[in-house]
């Protein structure tokens, strides 16, 4: 299968949450690709990840890590004006940040938990990172094929909410759906071969789930690997008519 639909050339490929869990598996598997010329390799220590590292001894130029906090829009200024200068076009991004109880985040069971702080550091994370990012590389969006996918999560769906809690994760992914929907909108005028997706990538063995695995039903807590090469085949699924949609790791949609 193609990388991304359209797709007839070698890919220029970024992915941002790249030093660990699904975005560092999602980096490997884009490697191991003979479809995929460069990938850039994102994350606030991208640069002293010692698994990137090891990525780049195998690999060599072809990866690139780059140091960049996507919630600060200087960095993100600097990585299109310097980091990604040379760059006509990036035919892939994937977008593999999220938290759940870290950086100030918590997983709150009821209201009485939630504050101020959490719910800013969820929305800043979770929602506003994803969409900056997006903002910021639409110039390297315009002009071919061209996928934008942003890991979501099932509990961001408000028709499949049926057990509450998790106030600012489920909000701010909710709400990182819409920017996603609208923003798929806007690329399909600018370049009609651009897709945005919205990927739930299952429950997977990463630091965002290692407090709640317990509860994970046998069979259906992932290896980031899996979770990787799941989610790259539902990206090489869908094309600029699916763009703007919702999707499980297993490529079944899933309800707004």
């Amino acid at each position: 299968m193609r990388l991304i639909p359209e797709l007839n050339s070698n890919a220029n490929a970024l992915v941002f949450g790249a030093s660990r869990g699904i975005g560092l598996a999602l980096c490997a598997a884009l490697l191991a690709r003979d479809d995929v010329a460069q990938v850039w390799a994102v994350s606030r220590n991208a640069t002293t990840a010692t698994e990137l590292a090891t990525l780049a001894e195998q690999y060599g130029d072809r990866l690139k890590p780059v140091d960049c906090d996507a919630r600060n829009e200087q960095s993100l200024e600097a990585l299109v004006s310097e980091t990604l200068a040379g760059c006509e076009h990036l035919h892939l991004v994937i977008s593999a940040l999220g938290i759940l109880h870290q950086d100030g985040a918590k997983a709150e069971k009821g209201l009485a938990q939630l504050t101020l702080a959490s719910l800013q550091a969820s929305f800043a994370t979770n929602t506003f990172a994803p969409i900056l990012l997006l903002k910021h590389l639409l110039p390297l969006l315009r002009k071919h094929p061209a996928t934008f996918a942003a890991l979501s999560a099932r509990v961001g769906s408000i028709g499949d909410n049926r057990l509450g809690g998790w106030y600012s994760y489920r909000a701010s992914k909710a709400a990182l759906n819409q920017l996603l929907h609208t923003a798929s909108i806007e690329l399909k005028r600018l370049n009609p071969a651009s897709t945005v997706l919205a990927i739930h990538p299952g429950t997977t063995d990463t630091e965002l789930s290692r407090p709640f695995q317990a509860n994970v039903p046998d069979g259906q807590l992932f290896e980031p690997a899996f979770s990787a090469d799941r989610i790259l085949e539902v990206i090489g699924a869908h094309g600029p008519a699916d763009s703007g949609t919702f999707w499980a790791w297993d490529d079944t949609p899933i309800v707004w």
